[in-house]
């Protein structure tokens, strides 16, 4: 991690928060390591961290032993001094976790139903929310905040199944209704960008600081991180993969979104006209072998296209990697790669390297944890608390077919 001090006394809470961020990354480190990075002096370093322990942000770990001359203390983020919940809205369920300081899931809540209403969704994140606090997950003096993550145009892109009234989410106050039963800062942000800030944070994103990620779920998603920062674009539509006109297999000069050709809701509709029925992406994986033969084919035929997608975006953004991730099984995410892999290699083309997100199907929902958390600690991934979105044009009302 590359850090830039500055020891003019103006500059304290700017310090302040790189020590953290650097603490966040890089620990267990010592303070002699910190200053060497950071270019302040040892005093000050040694002054921040102070103040840091007894904020109770940061905690001393132990004494690295086996060189020469004192041992030196390590500094790690402290699990303790802080707590989020996050929260993921899709069009398929709706999942609640309480993760500490690092990130780590203390308690959990799902509900897979389909379509689910917002007032349904509020109900359930009141009830466990207030679960949480009495089961001790949280601690309410410690609460950084609660990150959303939720699809853009939830309400309005018509959808396999969709009802008529999904529509309420257009008009609906997400925050007015959490300051109903909180009064804690709320992060919104879409269900794709929170999936890529896990990753920054929790996965991939320690070892690639440029990446695509590609979020595959009841509708597709895409993300783009560069340098560890997420990059939403001047409308706030940076990364916005499903809506990349492709030509049609048939040969003709049609395009359509990439996103109507893949997602979960499409598969699922694709299987029940088999006669095949999957209630949550983890049925995929107990099927008999016809309905693997239908998936597998499935996702041979989507990797063309995935691929020609891919090249595009290596050619545009030169990323360290594109990263696929998503409530689509693990197993089928790997053989989606293969897929994939073999089409760039087929066409003869350089592509950027390809890999499954560290992150599980709670990934957007632990990445919306991550939005408090990165605030919190002034971590340089921190994003505003409500992204810029352009409306939804007519050109962009079509329903998967």
């Amino acid at each position: 991690m590359k850090l830039t001090g500055a020891n003019g006394g103006q500059a304290a809470q700017r310090n302040r928060a790189m020590i953290l961020a650097a603490i966040h990354r890089d620990g267990p480190v010592s303070r002699s390591e910190l200053a060497e990075k950071s270019r302040l002096t040892k005093q000050a370093v040694t002054r921040i961290v102070e103040r840091l322990i007894d904020d109770g942000l940061i905690m001393e770990a132990r004494r690295r032993h086996g060189l020469r001359g004192q041992p030196a203390i390590e500094l790690e983020i402290n699990p303790d001094g802080l707590s989020s919940i996050g929260v993921h809205i899709d069009r398929s369920h709706l999942t609640i976790l309480a993760v500490n300081g690092t990130g780590q899931v203390l308690a959990r809540e799902h509900h897979e139903e389909p379509f689910m209403m917002p007032d349904m969704a509020m109900k359930y994140l009141k009830e466990t929310f207030r679960d949480f606090l009495r089961r001790g997950a949280i601690n309410k003096e410690r609460l950084a905040g609660i990150g959303i993550a939720i699809p853009d145009w939830l309400g309005e892109i018509g959808v396999i199944g969709i009802p008529e009234a999904y529509g309420a989410w257009t008009r609906f106050d997400m925050r007015a209704a959490i300051a109903d039963f909180a009064d804690d800062p709320v992060y919104i942000d879409n269900d794709a960008n929170a999936a890529a800030l896990g990753e920054v944070e929790y996965g991939l994103g320690t070892e690639m600081r440029t990446f695509f990620y590609i979020l595959v779920n009841a509708c597709l998603g895409g993300a783009l991180v560069i340098d560890g920062r997420l990059h939403k674009g001047a409308s706030g539509l940076g990364g916005e993969i499903g809506w990349v006109p492709l030509a049609l297999e048939d040969g003709s000069a049609e395009t359509r979104p990439i996103g109507d050709m893949f997602s979960l809701i499409i598969l699922q509709d694709i299987l029940a006209r088999e006669g095949i029925a999957i209630e949550k992406p983890a049925d995929l994986l107990m099927l008999d072998e016809r309905g693997k033969q239908i998936v597998s084919a499935w996702l041979a035929r989507f990797a063309v296209k995935l691929a020609e997608a891919i090249i595009n975006v290596g050619m545009i953004v030169d990323p360290d990697g594109v990263v696929i991730g998503g409530r689509l099984p693990a197993r089928l995410i790997d053989e989606l790669l293969l897929y994939v892999h073999d089409e760039i290699t087929k066409r003869g083309v350089t592509a950027p390297s390809l890999h499954r997100a560290a992150g599980s199907a709670d990934a957007v929902a632990r990445g919306a944890a991550a939005m408090p958390l990165a605030h919190a600690m002034s971590l340089p991934s921190a994003e505003s608390a409500q992204r810029v979105r352009m409306p939804l044009t007519n050109a962009l009302r079509r329903a998967p077919a």
